[in-house]
Formats: structure tokens, sequence, C-alpha cells
């Protein structure tokens, strides 16, 4: 099992330096993917309300101790209300079979709601001990600096898509500057880093797959990446990143990757669909 180092929050919680992600898989796929990854050594488990998965990973943390695992979940834009927020997160505590969450996000922002009514449940929430910590998702910059704004509770976390082709190095800067810890969703640009040159190139070099070679990349940098794999034998070979090291050079050869080129997180969004939609 390997020893996953962590990253320290503002509440003084440790967070696993990488996570299970379990975004666009469900049934028997998920629960694969989550044991495999417990039985790994990652602690960390990364779901939401829309990935509607909770019911069959709540049945796999079943067979764990709740205090081995870090377990983070994510209300909807289109349920930030104050109410809507508070029934979100209890029914993902009731799917996941827990009666708390180490960390609890907001999926994406809605400026359709007020976020002071978001942060204000948030902070119901963390007051009753139901959230441990509070973060947000896919959050710019100036998204995050108005919710750090209203929030009475501290923003721990900001996962944004993040990978060699998209660094956003104006936003990783103000994250880091307010103490604020980068989780990068989908970490591999959902497979599409794989085909790259410079990538395939120091995978042969390192005899790692190109999945580690990036995953590798990201962890050096401080941020938290939650690779998604259908694959057990893939879940455990993303863990593996902690017992070898990649030269400077070659860390920057990644650096230099850099196309501005998101694989979600367009600077326009379809608002329309019935889970990740705002109603109208």
């Amino acid at each position: 099992m390997t020893d996953v180092p962590t990253v320290e929050l503002q509440s003084g919680d440790e967070l696993p330096a990488v996570g299970v992600g379990t975004w666009d898989i469900g049934g028997d796929t998920v629960r694969e993917s989550v044991r495999a990854g417990l039985e790994a050594g990652y602690g960390h488990v990364d779901t939401a309300e829309g990935y509607m998965n909770e019911a069959e990973i709540g049945e796999v943390l079943a067979d764990y101790d709740r205090d081995d695992v870090w377990l983070t979940s994510k209300v909807l834009p289109k349920n930030l209300n104050y109410d809507s927020v508070i029934q979100s997160c209890e029914a993902s505590l009731e799917k996941l079979g827990t009666d708390y969450l180490d960390l609890y996000l907001i999926h994406w922002p809605n400026p359709a709601i007020s976020l002071r009514e978001t942060m204000d449940a948030m902070a119901t929430l963390y007051e009753a001990g139901k959230v441990r910590n509070v973060g947000v998702s896919n959050f710019s910059a100036y998204q995050l600096s108005c919710a750090q704004h209203v929030s009475d509770v501290p923003i721990a976390v900001n996962q944004i898509e993040f990978h060699p082709y998209l660094q956003r190095s104006d936003l990783v800067e103000y994250c880091r500057e307010t103490d604020t810890v980068l989780e990068a969703a989908a970490p591999l640009a959902r497979t599409e880093v794989f085909g790259d040159e410079t990538v395939q190139d120091l995978a042969e070099q390192y005899d790692k797959s190109p999945a580690q070679i990036v995953l590798k990349w990201e962890v050096e940098q401080g941020v938290i990446p939650l690779p998604k794999s259908s694959s057990p034998e893939h879940v455990e070979q993303n863990l593996a990143l902690f017992d070898w090291e990649m030269d400077d050079a070659d860390l920057a050869k990644l650096d230099d990757l850099d196309r501005d080129e998101p694989v979600y997180d367009f600077p326009s969004r379809d608002w329309t669909g019935d889970v990740y939609g705002i109603s109208q």
C-alpha cells in the first residue's frame, strides 16, 4: 500500500495529495474503482450529487473505517439557494452512509443565485458538523474572491480543470496567495495529453505511464490531482507517484505545453442541462 503524503488545509485537516475521481462512472465500475483505490492506499474519494453514484460509493465505504477515508462531495449549481444546499448535503450524506463530509464543494458557480445565501448555508452545515471543510469548484479568481469576502467559513479548496494544456497561472497564483488548495479536475485532460509527444518521451525515459508522468508533474506543483479510471489496474498505477523523482528540467518541459486549452471548462457554458444546468 502506498504511503500518500498530505496537504494541510486552513482548518489544520490533512488532505491526501491524490484522490480517486469518480466523474462519469457508476454501478459496478465505480464500486470496483473506489475499492481498488482504497485498497491501494488513496484514502481520498471525490464524488458529487451530479455524478449520481453516491449510493454505490456508500456501499463500498461501508466496508471501511469512515475516519480513514477523506470524502468529498459537491452541490449542483441549480441547488445553491439556502434550503436546497442543506437538502442536497443531507441527501448526499444519506446515500454515502455517513454523518459528515470532510469537504463539501459548490460544484459550479451560479450567477442566478446569491453567493452570500449559498455560503450562509455552507456555514450552517459546517457549524452543525455535517461538513468539516468548505470549498468551491470551477471558480475563477474573481468568483473565489467574492466567496471569500462573504463566507464565514474559510474556503479550503478550489477544484478546477488543470492539466498541462490548461495551466491557468493567474488563477493558480491567486489560490496560492489566499491559501486555497488547488485540486485538479480532469488532470489528464480526459486522456487528451496521452498522445502528446513530450509526455510520451518522458514516459519512455522514466519507464512510467503517460498518466503517471502528468500526475507527477501536478503533485510536484502542490496541486492535488483527482484522476478517474474505470480500470482498477490504472487506479492503482495512478497512485504510484511518490517513490520516484523527475528532474526539474523534465518538469519544465511539461510547463511548456500550456495552450490555454480546456476540455470542459469553456468560457461560455450550456446552462440548460437537467443535471448541471440552471433552472429558469
